[in-house]
């Protein structure tokens, strides 16, 4: 086990770090153990029963934050003619189309988030390897690809977190920031394991959500009941 520094050891004295809290009490301990300066994001870890080595299995969507991330995210939009427009309008940081493409295969990636019209992906698909490991790939299962791309681009401007369980069953997120209150804190994430409850698959058997834990970047873990949470979002 890694030696914790001395801001860190200060932050989880006198908590007990194993033991499940519940929510509304666990964010707010999270929030409290916040030891650093800067506005750090206020981060998710839920552990699913799900085993990803099975495509029925896999659990992956995007969801709205009610509260969004609190961070500043730059959109690029694939689109050509009128969706070009759309795109600008709605405020996309780039748009264009083959332009662009010239400047990613030069090594440009100045951007958080892409989204391409339908009849973009055939060009897209040629960079798919230097986007793809990136986790920049427009999706059509995320809804980034789309004729949609003014309301998309609102959508991820405002808050809108994409999210995929990793080989050890868990799903990471942002799901605010350190500056955010408890209150919102914890209604982005009723609506983020709302979205995840949602997407239960069939073919899971046992428990779904087997662990909640909360921490800002640099905090301590903060274990979450997850039977509590999930009371609370279906008496939402």
């Amino acid at each position: 086990m890694p030696k914790r520094g001395k801001k860190y050891r200060g932050a989880i004295e006198g908590l007990d770090l194993t033991v499940p809290y519940e929510l509304e009490e666990g964010v707010a301990i999270a929030l409290k153990a916040k030891y650093t300066r800067f506005d750090e994001s206020f981060d998710i870890a839920v552990k699913l029963g799900v085993d990803p080595r099975h495509a029925d299995q896999m659990v992956r969507s995007s969801v709205l934050l009610p509260h969004g991330t609190g961070k500043e995210v730059r959109v690029l939009v694939f689109a050509k003619g009128e969706k070009e427009t759309e795109a600008r309008e709605a405020g996309a940081d780039y748009v264009g189309s083959d332009e662009l493409i010239e400047k990613i295969k030069d090594g440009w990636f100045e951007f958080d988030k892409t989204i391409a019209t339908p009849d973009m992906m055939g060009e897209v698909g040629k960079i798919g390897r230097m986007l793809g490991p990136r986790n920049l790939m427009p999706n059509a299962k995320l809804g980034t690809v789309t004729f949609d791309v003014g309301r998309v681009v609102g959508e991820i401007k405002k808050g809108k977190v994409d999210f995929r369980v990793d080989k050890a069953g868990i799903i990471h997120a942002a799901v605010g920031k350190s500056s955010f209150s408890s209150e919102k804190i914890v209604e982005n994430i009723l609506a983020f394991i709302d979205k995840i409850i949602q997407l239960k698959p069939s073919s899971s058997k046992g428990i779904y959500l087997q662990g909640i834990t909360v921490s800002t970047t640099m905090g301590p873990g903060i274990k979450v009941d997850p039977l509590q949470v999930r009371a609370l979002v279906k008496n939402a």
